[in-house]
C-alpha cells in the first residue's frame, strides 16, 4: 500500500475510533437522560423539558456518527450481493461506481447539512434556548465522514486493481 494510503488509513482508522466513541458515549448520556426523565415523572410528578430535546439531540448525533463509520466498515446500502457475484473486473467497476455514488451522498449531505444548520441558525428550541442549527450539524458531519470513507474505498480499491494487473 503507497505511503499517501497507508497515512489516509490511519487518519480514517482515527476519525472511525472518535466517531465511534462519541457515538458510544451519546447512547450512554440518552440512556441515563431518559431514566431521569422517566423517574422525574413517575417518581418526583415533575418531568425536566429539557430532557426530551436533548435526548432527541443526542440521538441524531450517535446515529449519524455510527451511520457513517457503517460506510468504513462497508455495512452501508449497495448492491453487494449483485456486485459479489460478478466477474472479478466488473466487480472492480461496480465497487467504485458504488463507492463513488455513496461519496456523492456523503458530500450532498455534508452541503446541505451546512444550508439547513445556516437557515436555522436564528430560530431557537424553546426548551433549551439554543439554535436550531444544531440539529443539522450532524448530517455535516457524517456527510464529511462518509465522503472521506469513500474516498479511501475508492483509493484502496484502485490501487489493489493496478496493483493486481500489474502482476
Amino acid at each position: 500500500m503507497p505511503a499517501t494510503l497507508e497515512t489516509l488509513a490511519q487518519l480514517t482508522r482515527r476519525l472511525t475510533r472518535g466517531a465511534l466513541l462519541i457515538s458510544a458515549a451519546g447512547l450512554v448520556i440518552m440512556s441515563l437522560i431518559i431514566c431521569w426523565q422517566v423517574f422525574g415523572r413517575y417518581v418526583l410528578n415533575d418531568s425536566p423539558a429539557w430532557s426530551e430535546p436533548v435526548a432527541l439531540l443526542l440521538m441524531l448525533y450517535y446515529i449519524m456518527l455510527a451511520a457513517a463509520v457503517g460506510v468504513y466498515e462497508g455495512f452501508h446500502l449497495g448492491l453487494r450481493i449483485i456486485i459479489d457475484n460478478m466477474p472479478v473486473r466488473p466487480q472492480r467497476w461496480l465497487s467504485m461506481i458504488n463507492d463513488c455514488l455513496v461519496g456523492l451522498f456523503g458530500m450532498l449531505m455534508m452541503v446541505h447539512g451546512l444550508r439547513l444548520a445556516e437557515f436555522t441558525v436564528d430560530h431557537a428550541i424553546p426548551t433549551l434556548g439554543i439554535s436550531r442549527s444544531i440539529a443539522y450539524w450532524p448530517f455535516a458531519a457524517a456527510g464529511l465522514l462518509i465522503l472521506i470513507f469513500s474516498i479511501e474505498r475508492l483509493l484502496i480499491t484502485l490501487t489493489t486493481a493496478t496493483t493486481d494487473e500489474a502482476q
